[in-house]
Order: structure tokens, then C-alpha cells, then sequence
């Protein structure tokens, strides 16, 4: 749970720091930074998030194969695939984080 809160806390820093980018006066002309720092904590809140949800569905993964040997290839195919979807999230928040900032 603690860790939930440092998640959405992070993620309202860099939402606000972002909007505090968008509606300033210098913005249009390129002269604030603050874009470009909030691109790079919502691509950190990203991978911190990705990188708790992959340790924890690897985590569920082995315990359920340490549980039961005999499934081990029922398990680790939709384990595999379930990475694969949450690191496609990180990678869609990169692009969206690279596209605000520039």
C-alpha cells in the first residue's frame, strides 16, 4: 500500500509539474524546462511501475511452479506474455513522455 502511495504521488508531481509547463507564458516560446522534467518523472513512475509488476507476476510464477512442478509449462507461457504486456506500458509511457517533452 505504501508503496501505491508513493506511486500516485509521483505521479501528481509530475502531472502538475507538467501543467505548470503547458500553462506558462514562456512555454510556446521553448524557454521553460519544466516539460522536459516532468517527461522524466512520469517515464520513472513508468518503469518503477513496470518493474514492481514484473517482480511481482514473476514472483507469483515461480511460487505457483514451486507449488506444483508439473505445471511449469502452463505457467510460463502466459508469464512470459504478461511481461511482455506490462513492458509494453513502460515503452507507450516513454513515447508519450518523449512526445511532451519535445
Amino acid at each position: 500500500m505504501r508503496n501505491f502511495v508513493y506511486l500516485a504521488g509521483f505521479c501528481l508531481l509530475a502531472l502538475l509539474v507538467g501543467a505548470d509547463s503547458a500553462l506558462a507564458e514562456g512555454a510556446a516560446a521553448g524557454t521553460s524546462n519544466l516539460s522536459a522534467i516532468g517527461a522524466g518523472l512520469a517515464i520513472g513512475v513508468a518503469a518503477l511501475g513496470g518493474t514492481l509488476a514484473q517482480g511481482r507476476a514473476v514472483s507469483a510464477a515461480l511460487d505457483s511452479i514451486g507449488r506444483n512442478p508439473s505445471v511449469s509449462g502452463k505457467v510460463f507461457t502466459p508469464m512470459i506474455l504478461g511481461l511482455a504486456l506490462i513492458e509494453s506500458l513502460v515503452i507507450l509511457s516513454f513515447v508519450i513522455a518523449f512526445f511532451l517533452s519535445s
